[in-house]
């Protein structure tokens, strides 16, 4: 399973909630989708796009303090299968994976990805960054990066 956003916090007084996607694939919101939590799952009753979150409501929620109970509760859902994803960096697939550099010098092993408005960070277990701009190549289990002089120089 994928985390594919997260419930923020409440929004009015009917059982709404703010959620903060961590996936482009706004279908993921769409009426009759059915996400995970570790609470068990939530089918998706409508959503819409609130600034730079969604105002969603959940099949059987009726009032705030039902959905206050739900703040900060990740959701998941299956990875989805499309045919032109080939040259998309999936999340899943980089943490764990051994980032190297052209000559196969190995730079550490990818911790987490985190966000970042300019680019999104690959976390080494060494402490160093690097942005996804510099990734040149991927397959299972190894990130190949092409980064500028300096960048694992502290």
């Amino acid at each position: 399973m994928l985390e594919v956003g997260r419930i923020t916090k409440p929004h009015g007084v009917r059982g709404d909630v703010l959620v903060l996607l961590s996936t482009e694939r706004t279908s993921r919101l769409d009426p009759g989708m059915v996400l995970h939590t570790a609470r068990g799952p939530l089918t998706v009753v409508s959503s819409s796009r609130h600034q730079d979150r969604w105002i969603v409501h959940f099949d059987g929620w009726t009032d705030r303090d039902q959905a206050e109970t739900w703040r900060g509760v990740a959701l998941q859902a299956e990875p989805l299968e499309d045919e032109d994803d080939g040259d998309v960096l999936w999340v899943h697939e980089l943490v764990g994976a051994t980032v190297v550099v052209p000559d196969g010098t190995a730079m550490g092993v990818v911790t987490e990805v985190e966000s970042n408005p300019a680019s999104d960070l690959l976390v080494l277990d060494s402490g160093a960054l690097v942005p996804v701009v510099f990734v040149t190549d991927h397959e299972p289990g190894r990130v190949t990066i092409d980064p500028p002089d300096g960048l694992f120089d502290l």
